[in-house]
């Protein structure tokens, strides 16, 4: 109970600052998407790198450190990063006038580091407590950790509406400034009871003090290493006559030679090589890549496909009623899979959840080829590249009009946007826009809603393989990787959106995700084969 009230105000904090952040990079940039698209570039290329790194150093430091020191790093950050934002809306015009702008630029730097060492923490803090601290205070019982996953999806699906909601409403209602100011005090606010939340958990949880001894039970990285030096030793077969004391004092005195700068780097190089390693010798290496696969596509409610449907005629208020049935179909899935998981297990709980999901995101690959669906496979031909904007010649696959040479946009001016739940809602959409039918835009939603029902079941049941399946002493080092994985599949599915920008290249983004969803499906049902079949071996 205790662990879920930190959790609860973790949540809160880290969807109001994702939101606020993206709103607050396109105000300073001139109603501009490009320091969005740096910071989120920033964010996915920094977890890629160093998720390793994290989930290491999350193995190797006492639970509590771990706990506390993530959590003062991320909210300090966010506050100082606050602090700066403040400062420069309120004195933007002054500081454009020093140095020649560039005072400018670095404060744009600072707020975009700041921003990512927050998200970083908030990695490591995730990884401790959803990851690690979730298994120990349940016992290592299967049923408590399903109904305590559930549980901590679920605080996160609220908080996914209502965290941007308090947010936005206040930057609507008063500025951008008081929006800085909201943010700031609730992380001083929620800095002070998350750490006396989560050091009560501490407390009352006796295992969470204990950790498998250095000596005994070393992190899977340092076994590899002492492993791989210990057979190089032996391969070397060192003369006669010298003793294991006078190798080690050889290695130590070429250690020595080298700068401890590229010493350093070195040791950070082999912790991310071995990390990899260790990811992919886990048992449930399959499930988990086939989980990251998933991030890999367009048919969710972020500004992506929101703003395919505000060129398809739908209204910002009626998009805002979709999201919240799509956060209800979400907290469905976390129902579904505490039922089947009793019922039928969790590997089998997985398969399900796989069929359900591709089952209704076919309803999103039908509405490519219904009538209303604006994809014109004619638009990718090489000739047709000049004319990507307006489709050559005038010519459409679609009824609503489209003035020739004109660039439909996906995100209008900041004006006529209200920002809710990490969604771009569009009120005064351009007049002439509606298309011939609505069967596909239909269509399109009712595979996306109703596909989170099984999406978050499935994604429960490889979170808790992930928990039950790997060891202790690498649980924070393969979670690590397995965030990386997360965000570089997310950048390819970036990736793919600026390749095909245009509302009639959605079709195609869509046939693209379904495949990549189809694939991280399959990877699942591989290893759910595999894990079937083990224990008739093993009898």
């Amino acid at each position: 109970m205790m662990l879920s009230r930190a959790s609860l105000f973790v949540c809160q904090g880290d969807r109001m600052w994702h939101f606020a952040i993206s709103v607050f990079l396109i105000e300073l940039y001139g109603h501009n998407l490009l320091l969005t698209g740096i910071f989120g570039l920033v964010v996915a290329g920094s977890v890629l790198l160093l998720g390793a790194l994290i989930g290491d150093w999350v193995d190797r430091n006492p639970r509590n450190k771990v706990a506390h020191l993530s959590l003062f790093i991320q909210n300090v950050s966010v506050t100082i990063c606050s602090i700066v934002l403040m400062l420069v809306f309120s004195y933007k015009k002054r500081i454009e006038e020093i140095w020649d702008g560039w005072l400018t630029v670095v404060c744009y730097t600072v707020v975009i580091i700041l921003a990512d060492v927050a998200n970083l923490a908030s990695t490591a803090l995730t990884i401790a407590i959803q990851r690690d601290w979730i298994v120990v205070i349940t016992g290592y019982n299967r049923g408590h950790l399903a109904g305590m996953n559930a549980t901590m999806r679920r605080i996160d699906q609220v908080t996914n509406i209502l965290a941007p909601l308090a947010v936005g409403q206040v930057m609507t209602l008063a500025s951008n400034v008081v929006g800085c100011g909201f943010i700031l005090g609730w992380n001083l606010m929620s800095l002070i009871v998350e750490f006396i939340f989560l050091s009560r958990v501490y407390r009352i949880v006796p295992e969470l003090s204990v950790k498998p001894p250095v000596l005994e039970h070393q992190s899977c990285l340092e076994k590899t290493r002492e492993r791989k030096s210990s057979d190089g030793r032996r391969s070397e077969c060192p003369p006669a006559g010298v003793s294991e004391e006078n190798t080690t004092s050889l290695q130590s005195q070429e250690q020595s030679r080298v700068p401890p700068c590229i010493h350093r780097l070195r040791v950070l190089l082999s912790t991310c090589r071995e990390g990899w390693r260790a990811y992919y010798r886990q048992q449930v290496f399959l499930a988990g890549l086939g989980l990251a696969f998933l991030y890999t596509t367009v048919l969710g409610f972020d500004c992506i496909t929101t703003g395919y449907a505000y060129t398809q005629g739908i209204s910002g208020s009626l998009l805002s009623i979709l999201m919240g049935v799509s956060a209800v179909a979400g907290l469905l899935g976390t129902v579904l899979f505490t039922k089947l998981r009793k019922a039928c297990g969790l590997v089998n709980t997985g398969v399900i959840s796989s069929g359900l999901h591709l089952g209704c995101l076919m309803l999103c690959v039908c509405s490519v080829f219904t009538p209303g669906s604006p994809m014109a496979l004619g638009v990718l031909d090489v000739r047709n590249v000049s004319d990507v904007g307006g489709m050559a010649g005038g010519q459409q696959r679609h009824g609503y009009p489209m003035r020739v040479g004109s660039n439909l946009p996906l995100l209008p001016d900041r004006s006529s946007i209200h920002w809710t739940n990490n969604t771009v809602l569009f009120e005064n959409a351009p007049s002439g826009t509606e298309p011939e039918s609505y069967v596909s835009i239909i269509l399109l939603f009712l595979g996306v809603i109703t596909a989170r029902v099984g999406l978050w079941s499935f994604d429960l049941s490889v979170t808790q393989l992930l928990q039950e399946t790997i060891c202790e002493s690498e649980r924070g080092v393969v979670n690590g990787v397995q965030s990386s994985m997360n965000y570089l599949m997310d950048l390819l599915h970036f990736l793919m959106v600026i390749s095909a920008p245009q509302p009639h290249h959605f079709g195609i983004l869509v046939i693209i995700s379904v495949l990549f969803i189809f694939t991280g499906h399959t990877m699942y049902f591989l290893y759910a084969r595999k894990a079937k079949r083990k224990p008739r071996i093993e009898t």
